[in-house]
């Protein structure tokens, strides 16, 4: 097979690469810190450009991604296609593409939904944007990656669709984290609680994915972080700014996770903002098999 690209293994890009090594591709990849079993470590993103036809990447924001992505063509050569898995700024993505087409390379932006748990299974969802025929032509390089590759349509919209989704996301977790804390401090049986929840109008990724596992002691250490999930709210605020629309629920998850970076969860799991605000309520937590204050 020929050589993928990986730039960016971290907690999602690394368990994106060993779905592909386990695959049968041959990966070969750069991180200043991280390393995964079976991945080529090269020197820089130049040096994958090099081996590497498609690269995908997976980093942190756009400010991480432009200089990764200007030194990757500065190698690159003409038909290669950058896959950016990353959240960022569909005007960054939109701008960089602009230049990467110049010289003979695809920029192609996939959003990735699902979080660590589907990442290790393969299952992501993915919401790409680009050329219809150049995403078709990665998707062998994406099957072991994710269950589904929806494409929302130009170059951006994937990063677009990929900002409202995550602006759900922490909506439901911060709410669902509050009424959790509510709930014990109520004295109610967690459990029951949530059966309740999944089984009515407040149902949510947050409460049949997160929190039963989270009332167990469990919180799924190594998704998003709560700087992040704030860092991703903000980028939603600014694309609503700029489509003309009213953004009238952003303050309760910038308040929730930026609360939780300054109680000193911010490089933590975002689901630790159960903790925070439990922490505000006076040393609350939920988990069923811990004593806790009430």
């Amino acid at each position: 097979m020929t050589p993928v690209g990986m730039i960016g293994l971290g907690n999602m890009g690394g368990r994106m690469a060993r779905r592909l090594v386990d695959a049968g591709w041959e990966v070969v990849g750069y991180d200043p810190v991280a390393e995964v079993t079976g991945v080529e470590l090269v020197a820089g993103p130049a040096a994958v450009a090099e081996r590497c036809p498609v690269v995908l990447l997976s980093l942190p924001d756009s400010t991480v991604v432009e200089p990764v992505v200007q030194e990757l063509l500065s190698a690159a050569g003409a038909g290669t296609t950058v896959v950016d898995l990353s959240t960022a700024s569909p005007e960054s993505t939109v701008a960089l593409a602009r230049d990467a087409a110049a010289r003979g390379v695809t920029v192609l932006d996939a959003g990735i939904s699902g979080g660590a748990a589907a990442a290790e299974k393969g299952t992501l969802v993915i919401m790409a944007g680009g050329d219809a025929a150049a995403i078709d032509a990665v998707r062998p390089v994406l099957a072991p990656l994710a269950a589904t590759v929806h494409h929302l349509g130009p170059v951006g919209a994937g990063h677009t669709a990929k900002l409202l989704n995550n602006f759900l996301n922490a909506v439901t977790l911060a709410a669902t984290a509050e009424v959790m804390v509510a709930g014990r401090r109520a004295g109610l049986d967690l459990r029951t609680l949530l059966a309740a929840i999944n089984g009515g109008s407040g149902q949510s990724f947050a409460s049949t994915n997160r929190f039963p596992r989270i009332v167990e002691g469990d919180y799924l250490e190594g998704g998003l972080t709560s700087r992040l999930m704030t860092k991703d709210v903000t980028l939603y605020t600014e694309l609503l700014a700029r489509l003309g629309v009213p953004s009238l629920n952003a303050a309760g998850p910038v308040a929730s996770f930026g609360m939780a970076a300054h109680l000193g969860y911010g490089d933590l799991i975002s689901n630790r903002v159960v903790d925070a605000l439990g922490d505000l309520a006076g040393g609350v937590r939920i988990q069923q098999n811990r004593e806790t204050s009430s």
